[in-house]
């Protein structure tokens, strides 16, 4: 595993409060502390204000220039007035990634029916995976740990490396015997 090449994983969490130095950046310690289970490297971890046009700016910067593999935000995915999040991300990415949003708020879901308010976004930039999560701790904990087992694959696929055969195939039913 030494000789493969880390992933390079950005941190960007999105609170006015913290922005101000109001208070810590809990839920961006805990994104550090899960993804430490990933071969990576983190070439940025920052916390901004509550601002769409900054968050655009710094996702592009991040994708374009700093070629980061991943970018994993937390904050600003709910349904106040300062929660933009997802339009700064909807901006910037080529394509989505709905299952991972999916998983996210289904797993979320079976936790507490407010998960359902989540505007939660992942997408593609370029080469770049970027995912939203909440801003709190015990949201970035429940949806990161939905989707921490696909990102090596999903980065590796990003990379365009080559990705290892899996055990088993899918094949589709066969519609013999079955009814419309």
């Amino acid at each position: 595993m030494n000789d493969e090449i880390k992933f390079r994983i950005a941190v960007v969490t999105l609170s006015d409060r913290a922005a101000a130095g109001e208070r810590a950046d809990e839920s961006g310690k805990v994104i550090r502390e899960m993804i430490s289970a990933l071969n990576c490297e983190i070439i940025a971890q920052e916390v901004m204000p509550d601002d769409a046009g900054m968050l655009s700016s710094r996702l592009v910067e991040l994708a374009d220039d700093a070629h980061a593999d991943l970018v994993l935000t937390t904050g600003g995915t709910g349904l106040g007035a300062r929660d933009v999040t997802p339009e700064a991300t909807l901006s910037v990415i080529d394509q989505r990634v709905l299952g991972i949003e999916e998983a996210m708020r289904t797993a979320g879901i079976a936790q507490t029916p407010y998960a359902m308010l989540s505007r939660a976004v992942a997408g593609v930039r370029g080469r770049t995976l970027i995912i939203n999560l909440p801003g709190s701790p015990k949201g970035v904990k429940e949806n990161l740990a939905v989707v921490l087992p696909v990102l090596p694959h999903a980065l590796n696929l990003l990379r365009a490396a080559r990705v290892p055969d899996h055990d088993h195939q899918f094949s589709p039913p066969s519609s013999e015997g079955t009814s419309a």
